[in-house]
Formats: structure tokens, sequence, C-alpha cells
């Protein structure tokens, strides 16, 4: 039985209408699958990275930044093939390696700005066993519209003939897509990323971005200088996934025969309790295990070796 508690995968597949490529675009030098790879590898309570794809150029990016690569099929990779399609076939194909994970953690690459911190706290939550499944959200105070069947503005979330102060409000949140942290026993009984006890992360709002167009491109660009910085600061180039680690440790296939998870037993690895309530400002945090957790064979064909 293998002792990979969490696996994160990312689904990034080949076509896209909006942008061309979308997945190997880049935001300050660095792919948005590259991007989503790193966080997964950067959080402590991860132990490997997949990539769904049935695309070359991506499953070599994959590789590069550390994933393994399943291979998906041309019937999962279409526009009409949804992001669970691709979740429960990477699971399958773990499956056949003995991989049976407690927790999926589902991470979406055009969400460029994912905080690792933000993965720790989501996976500890399905883990210590409080919510069965968790997504990113950003809090927001906006006062939603829509229009009616004669073209008049109807109030959503709000009194239209009051106008609160934004302090007298309790945030509302929008789901950001970037990541879900899923049972995973629940998420192949249901099928979809809801169900449950469901609970949000919130997220920082300034990252909350989802890329579907260039605008988005470009607006991620402006930001990446801040919000890269935020991330160095709390977790040092190498948990982001710095590309001047050697070889063995990012899990060269050239020194690196076998999945290499978090070789402890379970009774020694942190777990959620250990770390205290995941919505408190990671006071807790523990230090990063000396074995490196992220090393995987890096490229097979439907997840076979």
């Amino acid at each position: 039985m293998s002792n990979m508690r969490v696996v994160a995968v990312v689904p990034a597949r080949a076509g896209s209408k909006g942008i061309p490529g979308k997945n190997l675009r880049s935001v300050a030098g660095r792919s948005l699958v590259r991007r989503a790879v790193e966080s997964g590898r950067a959080a402590r309570l991860v132990d490997g990275v997949v990539v769904s794809t049935d695309g070359d150029a991506i499953a070599d990016e994959a590789s590069a930044a550390g994933a393994r690569v399943v291979r998906r099929p041309a019937d999962l990779a279409g526009d009409g093939a949804s992001s669970e399609s691709a979740l429960l076939h990477v699971l399958d194909a773990l499956q056949t390696d003995g991989i049976e994970p407690e927790v999926l953690l589902f991470l979406q690459a055009t969400s460029p700005f994912i905080d690792p911190n933000d993965l720790d706290d989501a996976v500890a939550r399905v883990l210590g066993g409080s919510a069965d499944a968790v997504f990113a959200a950003a809090p927001s105070h906006a006062f939603l519209w829509r229009t009616d069947e004669d073209g008049h503005a109807v109030a959503v979330n709000h009194d239209a003939s009051t106008r609160p102060r934004r302090q007298d409000r309790d945030p509302e949140y929008r789901e950001t897509g970037a990541f879900y942290a899923l049972r995973t026993d629940g998420f192949r009984r249901h099928r979809h990323r809801f169900f449950g006890r469901v609970e949000l992360s919130p997220v920082d709002a300034r990252g909350a971005i989802d890329i579907d167009d260039p605008a988005d491109l470009t607006l991620a660009a402006a930001l990446a200088p801040q919000l890269d910085a935020r991330g160095d600061t709390q977790h040092g180039n190498t948990e982001r996934g710095d590309t001047q680690r050697d070889d063995t440790q990012r899990g060269d296939p050239q020194h690196s025969d076998t999945w290499r998870g978090d070789t402890r037993p379970d009774a020694t690895r942190p777990d959620a309790t250990q770390r205290g309530d995941p919505r408190r400002q990671h006071a807790q945090r523990p230090s990063a295990p000396a074995h490196d957790p992220q090393r995987w064979p890096l490229a097979t064909t439907n997840g076979a070796p």
C-alpha cells in the first residue's frame, strides 16, 4: 500500500480556444503549468504532483518542473471533457501502481499565483476530518446585479433601498478555481468536486486571477513582481521549486527510478492535528522535512512507469 496520502493533480490539455497554447504561456518567465507544479511541490503536505495532458510540449514542461505525467486519452481531452473526468482518469492510473491517496488536490494551471500555504491549510482540513472538500475563494464586498427579462436591473445580494458601509457587511466569497482539496473516496463516489461537508479557503484577492484571455496574462505579468516576491519571502526559492536545485532533489530521471513519496511511517508524518487550526495565520507550520517528498518518476504513459 502506498504511503502517499496527498497527491496534487494539474489537468493541462493542449487545446485552448481563447489563448492558443495557454498552459505553456509564461508569466514572469515561468509557464502556467510550471507555476502550478511548483506551487504543489512547495506545499509541505503534498507528497507528489501529477500533470494530466494530451500535449507533448506540456508533458516535457511538466517533467522538467518535477511532476509525473499521465497521458490523457483523446476522448478526455476535447472541449467537452470535464476536469472531473481527467481527475478520475489519473486516480485510476495511479491505482494501477498501488497509489491510492487519501486526499486529491486539484490545481488549475490557469491560476498563476497559488500560495502553497493555502494548499497546506486546505489539505490539513480534509486530513483532519473537518471537511470533505475545501476550495479557494476570494472575499468580496461587491454589490451584484442582474437584469430581468424586461431589461430592468435587479439587486442580487443586497437590498437596493439601503447602502450599508463596507465595514458593516460580511464578506461574500467568489470561487477562484485555483484549487480544490478533496477526500478521494468521496470524490470517486460522487464524481464531482462538491460533496459532503464543503468549506472554503479564503485566499488573497489580489492573486485570484483566472487566465481566460490575453488581458488576463497582461494583468498577471503586472502583478507578478509583487505577488511572486511575497511567495519568495514566505517559502524561499527552493520551496517554490527553484530550478537551481540539483537533479537529485528535482527528481531527475537519471537519479530516480521509483516513485518517491514521504517514506516516514504514518505515525511520524505531520498531520492536520499537529498543525492546529488551518485558518490561523500559519503560526504552527512545521519545518520542511529533510527528505524531499517530491521526487517522482517523470514520465509515464497512462500511468504506467
